[in-house]
C-alpha cells in the first residue's frame, strides 16, 4: 500500500516533467518550401541592400577634327599719296572722297624714252591686227607697259563692220600717224612724247603732224591739267561705272602709268590730283585692263591695238 503510493508520486513527478520540458524546448514547425525568386527576396532582405542592375556607360567618340587651312592675312597697304621713285609700287591715296589703291609704275624721262607701238602698220579701219601686251613688250623690249587707246572689239555687237579699229589721233614709233584725215579738228585731249619731256594738251586739234617726237596718242578725258583736276560729263555711264581707271600721267620730268582701282572716272582725277599729278590722261580699261611691270601686274585682258611702252635708253 505504502509502495503504491510512492510510485503514484513518482509518476505524477515524472509526468510534471515532461509537460515542463515540452513547454521549454518546442517541437519547431517545419520550414516552408521557398522557390528561387522568394530565396532571392529572402538574401536581398537579409543583406538589407538589393544589388542595382549596372547600366554600361556608353563610349563617346569623339568627332574627329578637320585642320582648318591657314589663311595667310592679307597684306596691309599704308596710306601714301607720294608716287615712287622708280619702279612699281602698289599703294593706297587718301582723298577728301575716301582711299583708294593704286598700282603705279615710275620712270624718269631722262633715261626713259616713251612709245606707242600698233598692232597694225597704218590706219585700219575693219578687220584689224591686235597684240596682246606682253607681245607688245617682248618685241620692243620694254621694262613696262600699259594698254593704250579705246578701240572697238570685234566681241562688241556694235563694233560690226569696224573691228579692232580705233579713231583717235595717233603717231607710232615707227613715225606713222593714224586717223589723220578724220581728226583734224578732234576736240580728244593727247599726250606728246619727246626726247626727254612729255606734253599734255586739251585738244588733238592743237596738234600738227610733226615726227620729230618719239610718240603721241590722244584719248579721253584728262584727268588733270596744268595741276587742276579737270571736271567732265556725266552722261558717259562708261566714266561713272566703277572699275579700275587707267592713266598716263607725269610730275616735272617723271612719268607714270598705271591704275586707279575700283573707281569712278572723276573719282581717279581727284586721286591723281591729291598724288600731285601734274597732268593725267585717262585711257582704255574696263575688258583691255593691263598693265606689265616685270610680267603682269594687272590683267592680261583682251589683246589691244596700241599701247604705251617704257623702254631704257
Amino acid at each position: 500500500m505504502f509502495l503504491a503510493k510512492v510510485w503514484s508520486y513518482l509518476a505524477g513527478l515524472f509526468t510534471s516533467f515532461l509537460i515542463v520540458l515540452h513547454v521549454i524546448n518546442p517541437t519547431p514547425a517545419p520550414s516552408p518550401m521557398l522557390d528561387a525568386s522568394s530565396s532571392a527576396q529572402v538574401e536581398a532582405s537579409a543583406s538589407g541592400a538589393v544589388n542595382p542592375t549596372v547600366t554600361p556607360t556608353p563610349l563617346l567618340l569623339k568627332p574627329s577634327v578637320v585642320p582648318k587651312p591657314t589663311t595667310k592675312p592679307t597684306p596691309q597697304i599704308s596710306i601714301n599719296n607720294t608716287p615712287p621713285g622708280a619702279g612699281y609700287q602698289r599703294q593706297t591715296v587718301q582723298t577728301d572722297i575716301g582711299s583708294f589703291t593704286v598700282d603705279i609704275i615710275a620712270a624718269d624721262l631722262g633715261s626713259t624714252r616713251v612709245i606707242v607701238d600698233t598692232a597694225s602698220e597704218s590706219t585700219c579701219t575693219n578687220n584689224c591686227p591686235t597684240v596682246s601686251l606682253g607681245d607688245f613688250i617682248a618685241r620692243n623690249g620694254a621694262f613696262a607697259g600699259i594698254n593704250g587707246s579705246y578701240f572697238c572689239p570685234e566681241s562688241y555687237s556694235q563694233c560690226a563692220g569696224k573691228t579692232n579699229s580705233f579713231d583717235t589721233l595717233l603717231m607710232n614709233k615707227n613715225k606713222v600717224y593714224f586717223n589723220s584725215d578724220n581728226n583734224m579738228y578732234s576736240t580728244v585731249p593727247a599726250v606728246i612724247f619727246g626726247n626727254g619731256y612729255i606734253r599734255f594738251i586739251q585738244q588733238s586739234l592743237e596738234w600738227g603732224r610733226d615726227t620729230g617726237i618719239d610718240s603721241m596718242i590722244a584719248n579721253y578725258p584728262m584727268l588733270v591739267f596744268n595741276n587742276n583736276v579737270v571736271g567732265y560729263s556725266t552722261e558717259d555711264g562708261k566714266l561713272t561705272s566703277r572699275g579700275p581707271r587707267s592713266f598716263v600721267a607725269n610730275r616735272g620730268s617723271m612719268i607714270y602709268i598705271g591704275f586707279v582701282n575700283t573707281a569712278t572716272v572723276g573719282e581717279a582725277a581727284k586721286v591723281l590730283g591729291a598724288m600731285g599729278m601734274e597732268n593725267a590722261l585717262h585711257l582704255d580699261d574696263g575688258g583691255s585692263t593691263a598693265l606689265w611691270y616685270g610680267g603682269y601686274k594687272k590683267g592680261p585682258g583682251r589683246n589691244l591695238a596700241n599701247a604705251v611702252l617704257f623702254v631704257s635708253k
